[in-house]
Formats: C-alpha cells, structure tokens, sequence
C-alpha cells in the first residue's frame, strides 16, 4: 500500500477514568503544550468508572486552544444520531473548528443491552451505521427541514442546525469486511487500533476500504487513515527504544498508507508521552519528509545553471 501524502499527525488516547478525572485534564493540557495534534476520548457510557465522553469533551474544548477532539469511538446504540450530531456541531462551534466525530456500530451488547440501548445484530449494526452517518448529514447541511426513513432511525421533517463551522471528519472504528465496506463508501476516516488489527492485518484491509471506495466512484485518499497504537505491555510492535518506535511508525505512512498515529500511554505516562512528542513524532515526519522529497520526480532532476 503506497504512501498517499497525506500530513502526519500524532494523537493522545488518555481514558477516562472519573476517580482521575483532575489528572485526565491535566495530561490533555500537557499533550497541547507537547504539540500533540489531537485528543480521541473512548465512549463506553455503561462502564460506571467512567466519565461521560461528550461532557468531557466539552471541558476539554474550553480548557484548551489548539488541540483536535473526537470521541474515540462514540457507541452509536447509546447516541441517537440526531441528538449526537447537534452535540458534535456545538462542539465545533464552540472549539473553533476542533472537532471531529469517531464512530462505532456498538460493542458489548450485554452491557448496551443493561443501559437500555438495542441489542443488534453484526449485519443490523452495519446497516444502523450506514442510516445514522447519513441522518447526521443531513442534519449538518443547512437545508431548511430533511427527512429520512430508514429501518433503524428516521427524521420527518426536522430542521437541521446549527451547521458546524467546517466538515465535521466522520471516523469509523471498522474491522469486519462489511465496516470496512462501508468505511471507504461513506468516512472520511478509519480509526483501527493496533490491539485488534496488527500491522501484519494492515493491507487486506486497506484494499478493502479503497476497493469499496473506488466502487464508490471515491478516491482512496478521500479516507484518512487514523491508528490507535498502545504502550501497553504486549511485545512485539511497537516494544523497545524511541528509534524502533520511529522505524515502525515510519514503515506503516510509507509503505501501508497510514498518516495519524494515536498513542495510549503505558505507565509511566508522563514519561512516555514526552518521548513520543520529542523523539518519535518529529522522527517519523522528518524520515517520512525525507523518503517522500527522494521519491520525487523533482529530486531526480538537476537544477538548471545560468550561462
């Protein structure tokens, strides 16, 4: 999977853990000054130790100036689009245009189950997915009053508004063959995390998202290519000094086709976001600028001399 050219980007996945909610603020406030690019917030509204996602958010977008937020992903079954694309358009407006939206088909059933969401099944979420990305852009399209009928959600008559300020990047957590489907007919961005999706999973899906994007009459680069990276304890990728972590990162922009990596620190954290931020991404987009400046056309040419 070639390189598409795209910018790199770096990301913070702090969780949200409401007995730590001071610090959480706090690493979100130092992954700004770190120059980190954005700030995804998992949504699981049924985990009791958890602070809501899109309150959260909402702090963060007022306590910070610069940084992108998206729900990391937000659990569809529990966010009935109409309302959640209201909540993620006021959260543009009030951010100055640093909001994007994460979304998933829902996980843990038993649990959306126990908080009064819909059971589904794979193909139902799928096809609950597909009705709520367009119910939200409808809403988001400034036209006087929309409707749509679907077998999942449905809007009669209902007048969108506010419209976010831009664009709002529509991310999808995808990793079965119908998500990935659906992620290069209707994203603008798929979200896998390398705990579920191994680098070695990396280009069966990727051909699948641009071959149901081309299908799509799309272009491939239409989908940013977002990926959760862990710290965490498991060995292999992504295990060992700052100059493997930049090798690793690196391969996956010039030879898989990503462009964002979003890190979940490990213990210590602290430690391990400043590392990233000083060592590994200005690595990886100074190793990936050099690759990209070598391949070129231009490169290969000499320049003219005066007479």
């Amino acid at each position: 999977m070639a390189d598409r050219g795209l910018p790199v980007r770096f990301g913070f996945f702090p969780e949200p853990v409401a007995a730590d909610a001071a610090a959480l603020v706090d690493d979100v406030l130092h992954a700004e000054r770190l120059g980190f690019d954005l700030v995804g917030i998992q949504d699981h509204p049924y985990n009791s130790d958890h602070l809501d996602t899109m309150t959260l958010l909402a702090v963060l977008a007022a306590r910070t100036s610069r940084i992108g937020l998206f729900p990391d992903v937000a659990s569809l079954p529990l966010r009935p689009p109409a309302v959640l694309a209201k909540s993620v358009a006021t959260l543009d407006l009030l951010s100055g245009g640093r909001v994007d939206l994460g979304l998933g088909a829902g996980a843990i059933w038993p649990a959306i189950d126990a908080y009064g969401g819909p059971r589904r099944t794979p193909g139902e979420a799928v096809a609950a997915l597909e009705e709520a990305i367009t119910v939200m852009r409808l809403l988001w399209s400034g036209e006087r009053a929309v409707r749509f009928a679907g077998d999942h959600y449905r809007l009669n008559g209902a007048h969108p508004g506010p419209r976010p300020s831009r664009p709002v990047g529509v991310w999808i957590g995808a990793y079965g063959p119908r998500m990935l489907d659906l992620t290069g007919r209707l994203a603008d961005g798929w979200l896998p995390s390398s705990s579920f999706l191994p680098p070695d999973k990396l280009p069966d899906a990727q051909r699948r998202i641009d071959d149901a994007a081309a299908a799509a009459g799309r272009p491939t680069d239409a989908v940013r290519r977002n990926g959760e990276i862990t710290g965490g304890e498991s060995r292999g990728f992504l295990q060992g000094p700052a100059g493997r972590w930049v090798d690793e990162l690196t391969a996956l922009v010039l030879d898989e086709g990503m462009d964002t990596f979003i890190l979940w620190a490990g213990a210590p954290r602290r430690q391990q976001m400043e590392t990233f931020a000083h060592e590994v991404a200005p690595a990886v987009i100074a190793a990936v600028d050099t690759a990209r400046r070598r391949r070129s056309p231009s490169a290969d040419t000499e320049p003219e001399q005066d007479a």
